[in-house]
């Protein structure tokens, strides 16, 4: 395991994607979760732009913008699985400062 891979400090709220309920441990590898929350991460950084764009272009409310990019995700082409998907739009509302409430 390199330096880098030990830096990378993976949020609880990602890592309970891969343990099953009434389980304790991840089904995955370690290494597996780290890469899985790197891109994750990366995609929900990515999406800001995208969103806050819909939510001036189309003057939606925040929730449509996230239901729409939230399709997007479904789709598959994403390369994200359901619960990943899920955590990506969570994760994209808190760096937007989205709380649900709306403006």
């Amino acid at each position: 395991m390199s330096d880098d891979e030990n830096q990378i400090e993976v949020p609880p709220s990602f890592i309970a994607l891969f343990v099953p309920e009434g389980r304790i441990k991840p089904t995955a590898p370690w290494r597996e979760i780290r890469e899985r929350y790197e891109y994750c991460e990366d995609l929900a950084n990515m999406l800001t732009e995208t969103a806050s764009t819909q939510l001036w272009q189309l003057g939606i409310a925040e929730s449509d913008v996230l239901e729409r990019i939230g399709l997007g995700l479904a789709g598959g082409q994403a390369g994200v699985e359901e619960a990943e998907a899920q955590w990506v739009l969570r994760r994209l509302a808190e760096l937007l400062g989205w709380d649900g409430r709306e403006r």
